[in-house]
């Protein structure tokens, strides 16, 4: 078998195995939980069964556009499940969940910050919606490699089962992320060419469905125990809020953040 088989074997295997996932995720109801990741694999069937058939009979021009709003569309998801995994690892803790929501929203505004700066330092790049693209995914791949690694070093504090749904999903992610980061650093240096490095990436990208697959069909629904230390995090960061705020700490977490700021601005003034 060619490279070129092989990459269509992998690539065609791609939503066929994202249909099994969506499918277990259905049947065992965990699109409740998890609506983020299972829109995101249903999404991905129907990018599939549009990109294949513009790649094999359509013009290099629209396969550059489909593939592209492809690739931001799976930044936007690949975020927004960060997020999802984080909010079910701190669903007993609320206060620590709502600090995680108000810092993913300034992380996200900093991708989009650091897009924009690089966009207007670099005025050679051949197409600048294409760079921002790669420079936020390249963001997002950090972030989804780093959350591994958290919940790797701080599951056993956190109470977070190795066997539980969002550590696999994470860990499907990481996995990926972490192949790819590597594989287009070597790209860069020369170190490997275009086919090959879409063979490992593709290869990885599967091998983080199989591990989906797994988890969706083995995962058992558990009653979830506050830990000790989270949960005194928690009741302290509770504590901060006034009597009279609402029941979300995002608004005083937004709030610190926009005085620091100030601070800040006020000091160089």
């Amino acid at each position: 078998m060619s490279k070129e088989q092989l990459q269509l074997a992998l690539w065609v295997s791609q939503p066929i195995l994202q249909a099994i996932i969506a499918v277990v995720v259905y049947r065992r109801r965990l699109h409740k939980d998890f609506p983020v990741f299972f829109s995101y694999t249903v999404a991905q069937i129907a990018i599939f069964a549009v990109e294949y058939p513009v790649s094999r009979w359509g013009s290099e021009g629209v396969y550059f556009y489909v593939f592209w709003i492809a690739a931001a569309a799976d930044v936007v998801f690949a975020f927004q499940i960060i997020h999802e995994v984080f909010v079910d690892i701190f669903r007993p803790y609320p206060a620590l969940k709502d600090l995680g929501t108000a810092l993913f929203k300034w992380a996200a505004l900093i991708m989009i910050l650091v897009s924009v700066v690089l966009i207007s330092v670099s005025p050679g790049w051949d197409n600048p919606v294409r760079e921002s693209i790669l420079v936020v995914q390249r963001c997002v791949r950090v972030v989804q490699c780093g959350l591994v690694l958290f919940l790797l070093a701080f599951s056993r504090n956190l109470g977070v089962s190795w066997r539980r749904q969002s550590f696999g999903i994470a860990l499907g992610f990481g996995l990926f992320s972490g192949v790819e980061l590597l594989t287009y650093a070597l790209y860069s240096g020369s170190h490997l060419h275009g086919m090959l490095t879409n063979l490992v990436n593709m290869t990885a990208y599967n091998f983080g469905m199989v591990l989906w697959l797994w988890y969706s069909a083995s995962y058992k629904k558990n009653a979830v125990v506050p830990i000790l230390v989270p949960q005194r995090w928690d009741e302290a960061l509770t504590d901060l809020r006034p009597q009279n705020e609402a029941e979300s700490l995002i608004p005083m977490f937004e709030h610190m953040v926009d005085r620091a700021l100030s601070r800040v601005q006020d000091s160089r003034a």
